[in-house]
């Protein structure tokens, strides 16, 4: 995980400065920011509360970044897996004030045996999020979206789930002070129904929540929680519960309009009498722009 951690930080340090150069030519060459694309982003921005993207949680406001995370899972009988990228992950844009569109990037897993390595990626993804509601802080702190998410069948033979995968999802926040120091509840619930395959994947319903602090200008700490329940499939009628314990940095500015945020989580799903994993790590690196 060390290695790899490295190589993803060095390659969004180099993505960082290629974004940077580009903003600060267009600020440079005298280009009108008040109006088009990074206007309408600016005011969608002011129009929501400024928490930062939690650990886990899909964030219920709207975000213009690239986000890149690093998962590791322990199973059982010394069994290892690691996910390059994984979840929903990749390229947030924010074309209308209302509107976020997530292009996914599939993850590059490893399943690692006493015995042998299998690796591949996992299917793509895509997202689109409307925002119903929503406050800053000095107007009521709160935030009320939808998502609509499709998992496309594109991955390796092995990580594929062979269907295509529909995923409505609720999404609603609460905060409590102001941008520079508060709390915050943010709470997402979701469905997944798959086209095909239903013997094996079943539907499963998530509810996670996170409670997130803001205690200084970049420190964010919080305690999310992950409740999967399963009808049908090969896991049917069985829940599982993952805490996961995490803290953000962030928002760090490396000129223009880029600023950084990275976290790093511990998760555990022994929290309940069925898990698919015992441990596991994650970490998060996002830009945003």
């Amino acid at each position: 995980m060390q290695k790899s951690l490295v190589t993803t930080l060095a390659t969004l340090t180099a993505v960082a400065g290629t974004a940077r150069a580009d903003v600060l030519s267009l600020d440079s060459s005298g280009s009108d920011t008040s109006s088009g694309w990074f206007a309408t982003v600016d005011k969608t921005l002011e129009e929501q509360p400024h928490w930062v993207c939690p650990v886990v949680t899909v964030f219920p406001q709207l975000v213009e970044e690239y986000r890149y995370d690093e998962i590791v899972q322990n199973k059982v009988g010394g069994t290892v897996l690691t996910n390059d990228g994984g979840g929903v992950r990749g390229l947030e844009l924010i074309p209308s004030e209302h509107v976020e569109i997530l292009i996914g990037q599939p993850g590059y897993m490893n399943l690692q045996t006493p015995k042998t390595t299998i690796s591949g990626w996992t299917d793509e993804s895509l997202l689109v999020k409307y925002r119903f509601l929503s406050a800053n802080e000095e107007n009521g702190n709160y935030v009320v979206s939808g998502f609509l998410g499709v998992s496309l069948p594109t991955g390796n033979t092995i990580f594929t789930q062979n269907a295509t995968v529909t995923t409505p999802t609720l999404a609603v926040g609460k905060g409590w002070g102001s941008r520079w120091q508060g709390v915050a509840v943010m709470s997402t619930l979701s469905e997944s129904f798959p086209s095909g395959n239903q013997n094996y994947l079943g539907e499963a319903t998530v509810w996670n929540t996170a409670f997130q602090g803001h205690f200084s200008t970049y420190f964010w700490p919080e305690i999310e929680t992950s409740l999967t329940h399963w009808k049908g499939g090969v896991f049917s009628g069985k829940d599982q519960l993952i805490v996961t314990y995490g803290i953000n940095f962030g928002r760090i500015s490396l000129g223009g309009r880029i600023r950084l945020t990275v976290g790093v989580g511990y998760q555990t799903a022994n929290m309940s009498g069925f898990s698919t994993f015992g441990s596991g790590w994650i970490a998060t690196t996002r830009l945003l722009f």
